[in-house]
């Protein structure tokens, strides 16, 4: 088993900082685990042990081991991209708010309410943002954060 994962050799600074990872109650939990998974398969450290032995030293399972390793060294050995989440580069879905939105909700929000209103309510503007064509349907609670965001008053 000791062979199938893929070799970690940390430096000494390298060990150092993981070490301070681990020790300082600063970091989020999956990266306390991975730092502790890379310590424990160091090479320099006297060899690593086993898969199994490791997962139980530190906590988690087997397979977690394998995929930190491979994860190592995918990343041509970079500890802080192992240990640290990969950053997404877009959100899952696309904002239904965006600036120009914002701006036609507050260019409502700023014309005259429709006869028989004396002013605008968050459901008057949710009622007539359903009607514009160009403006995607927004409930109550996210045209009344919208305006709180910038600062708008209904009076």
């Amino acid at each position: 088993m000791k062979s199938s994962l893929p070799s970690v050799v940390l430096s000494v600074d390298e060990r150092e900082w993981l070490t301070r990872v681990v020790r300082t109650g600063a970091h989020p939990a999956q990266e306390v685990r991975r730092s502790r998974i890379l310590l424990e398969l160091d090479e320099n450290g006297g060899g690593p042990a086993g898969r199994r032995e490791i997962a139980e030293r530190v906590g988690v399972d087997p397979q977690t081991i394998t995929d930190v390793a491979r994860v190592y060294a995918d990343r041509g050995g970079d500890v802080a991209a192992t240990i640290q989440r990969k950053k997404r580069l877009t959100p899952p879905v696309e904002p239904k708010v965006t600036g120009e939105v914002e701006a036609r909700l507050i260019a409502l929000a700023c014309s005259a309410p429709p006869p028989g209103h004396a002013r605008w309510s968050l459901r008057l503007l949710e009622r007539q943002v359903q009607l514009v064509a160009d403006i995607p349907d927004m409930d109550h609670s996210t045209i009344g954060k919208v305006l709180k965001k910038r600062r708008f008053v209904l009076i």
